[in-house]
């Protein structure tokens, strides 16, 4: 499995943005995919975990009420939806998957989300 992020850009705060991460790869609808972000000086935090039948199992604190994922096993791509942006969700965004109840074991290339005040 590949992945490939895209979406990424610059929106003022209260906007959104749909990123998404695309595979290749015939097990890809098998993984379970993930949403992490880094911000410039600090460290790499999980935002979102997807299992490989669409459900959500993990949520960050931070980001409940606004950021939702969305997986399309036909077009083998994940999406994250991200409402009501604000300044501190400003961070390269990347896509993981890994086999169910397993690591990580691919990482996709990172996206630049940026949220103006």
């Amino acid at each position: 499995v590949q992945l490939q992020a895209s979406g990424g850009g610059l929106v003022q705060a209260g906007g959104s943005l749909r990123l998404s991460c695309a595979a290749s790869g015939r097990t890809f609808s098998s993984y379970a995919v993930g949403w992490f972000r880094q911000a410039p000086g600090k460290e790499r935090e999980a935002v979102v975990r997807i299992n490989w039948s669409g459900i959500i199992t993990y949520l960050a604190e931070s980001v409940k009420g606004r950021f939702t994922t969305i997986r399309d096993n036909a077009k083998n791509t994940v999406y994250l939806q991200m409402n009501s942006l604000r300044p501190e969700d400003t961070a390269v965004y990347y896509c993981a998957a890994g086999p169910p109840g397993g690591q990580y074991d691919v990482w996709g290339q990172g996206t630049q989300v940026t949220v103006s005040s």
